[in-house]
């Protein structure tokens, strides 16, 4: 049987020994979807995984009976999609501790506990974590929670389909204009049912390379797992598998089974076939940056801390008196000019006109006299600035208007500086370029934000044969299989490391908000009006 694939003719004679290592979707079958049901009027459309657009799960209705079932169709692992959440209509009763009905259950990982499979569970209770076991044997109805977190199609796909079923997923942001050429229908917001369409992966005892099956091949197969010797076989391992080894194991040598796609650095070290070594794992710091502009799409970079250009500042906007309240710090007087005007509806506060500059001073309360009776409400103590003097004033701290930034500081200065001196959101723009680098990107950029501080994975690695340089490459952004193999790293100490700014596609810009706000709380609204 010939069949071809990603361009790659690949022959299956009769007698040729594979290794499934997985399965895997390969593209989404969409119809428009209507009460849980697929519409009458939906046609059935195919959508690739790199589709555009952030997605809610919705629940599945129907229940899984045996903690064994899920486990066999739901994707429970070490990464932070790993973690399914179900809820049991019943008590659950245990050894030592009594899971409540309707208590949300985490899923964490697969273990054998005494000889027996299970699952390491947790629950939250009064703010307090409890973990426990589940057995494979454990039976019941475990319905799926509702999943307030927001996905890519690829996530979903890897993630959030079980085996055996469909999903039906909700859209939350499109990110992307609609066009003609989008299989959806113009300002579609609704529901969709996915139905998968899988590929087998696979290793041949005489390629390199991981080949690709459509599950739908015409070719007759049987199983000799018993009779054959599959330590034979190469095994690969994603980067989330590197990641998980122990820090022991490093430094370890690796050949590239398939590559990661696009054109970043290192992308001439990462190519299919190249041998690297993998000198160690580790969390490291990035500043996520977004450029400044009107329009969409924004540019998104993740800075390293060691980036060596500088930067210049640049004014931040502020929609809100409140803002103002946020911003300001004791190391420098804030100094805005309106840009918006606002009446003010008591007297005893000032009304703003477009062009007034203020000295933003301090929040505090003042007496206010509404609707005849006598109200504390919050305001901003200012000093509005004129031509010849100071005049003190407050603004409501629910005020709505807009105020810019005037910069009287001209100094340059060093990413870490900023990071430690300021309060991000910061905007700035690139004075001088990062000469250790051949092409600076940010430089080009007229304006950027400085966002937030973000911790992720990453692994160092450099080229086997000629080690003179070593990269800082993303675990969870490079799509990419390697296998180990059993040689010797000649050189322990890496060469020095290449960190390069990193540009994301605004689903992972969302991505990576998403989870490094997961643990964050929300900043506190600005006040209302009095009522």
């Amino acid at each position: 049987s010939i069949y071809e694939m990603f361009g790659n003719e690949c022959c299956l004679s009769t007698g040729e020994v594979i290794k499934v290592i997985g399965f895997k979707i390969n593209k989404l079958i969409a119809s428009i979807c209507e009460n849980n049901e697929v519409s009458q009027f939906s046609a059935k459309v195919e959508l690739p995984l790199n589709f555009p657009g952030l997605y809610k799960v919705v629940a599945d209705k129907t229940p899984y009976v045996s903690i064994e079932e899920i486990t066999r169709k739901v994707s429970i692992g070490p990464t932070r999609f790993g973690h399914p959440c179900f809820y049991s209509p019943e008590d659950i009763k245990l050894a030592n501790f009594t899971i409540k009905h309707g208590e949300q259950i985490t899923f964490n990982s697969v273990e054998e506990v005494n000889g027996m499979m299970a699952v390491n569970c947790g629950v939250v209770r009064n703010n307090q974590s409890h973990s426990f076991t589940l057995p494979f044997s454990q039976e019941g109805k475990f319905y799926e929670c509702e999943d307030d977190q927001i996905y890519t199609l690829k996530e979903i796909a890897e993630w959030k389909i079980p085996k055996c079923r469909n999903r039906i997923v909700k859209l939350s942001n499109t990110l992307h204009t609609w066009d003609s050429s989008n299989p959806l229908p113009e300002n579609f917001d609704g529901c969709l049912i996915l139905t998968p369409v899988y590929e087998v992966q696979a290793v041949m005892k005489f390629r390199k390379d991981i080949v690709h099956i459509l599950s739908d091949l015409d070719v007759e197969v049987k199983d000799v797992t018993d009779c054959y010797d599959i330590s034979s076989f190469l095994q690969p391992l994603s980067l989330e598998d590197v990641f998980e080894r122990t820090s022991k194991e490093f430094p370890m040598v690796a050949e590239i089974m398939e590559g990661p796609s696009g054109s970043q650095k290192p992308h001439n070290l990462l190519q299919t076939g190249k041998e690297i070594v993998i000198y160690k794992k580790y969390q490291a710091t990035r500043v996520l940056a977004s450029e400044i502009r009107s329009d969409s799409p924004k540019r998104h970079f993740l800075i390293p801390v060691s980036y060596k250009g500088k930067f210049k500042r640049r004014p931040r906007e502020f929609p809100t008196a409140y803002d103002l309240e946020i911003a300001r710090s004791e190391k420098e007087q804030l100094h805005v000019v309106a840009t918006k005007a606002f009446d003010s509806p008591h007297k005893e506060l000032f009304s703003v006109s477009v062009g007034d500059q203020f000295l933003v001073q301090q929040c505090q309360t003042s007496e206010v006299l509404y609707e005849g009776r006598k109200k504390v409400i919050d305001v901003l103590a200012c000093e509005q600035i004129l031509s010849d003097t100071y005049k003190k004033v407050l603004l409501p701290m629910y005020m709505e208007g807009g105020f810019v930034e005037v910069i009287h500081d001209k100094k340059q200065y060093q990413l870490s500086e900023i990071c430690k001196e300021f309060r991000l959101p910061f905007n700035v723009k690139v004075s001088v370029r990062d000469l250790s680098v051949e092409e600076d990107v940010l430089a080009a950029v007229p304006g950027l934000q400085f966002e937030e501080e973000i911790t992720d994975s990453y692994l160092l690695i450099s080229s086997s044969s000629s080690p003179v340089e070593s990269w800082e490459i993303p675990v969870y952004r490079l799509n990419m299989s390697v296998h180990l193999l059993s040689k010797d790293v000649q050189t322990v100490v890496p060469p020095a490391t290449k960190t390069p700014v990193e540009e994301i596609s605004e689903e992972q810009y969302y991505m990576v908000r998403r989870y490094e706000n997961q643990t964050l709380h929300p900043p506190p609204r600005p006040p209302k009006k009095p009522t």
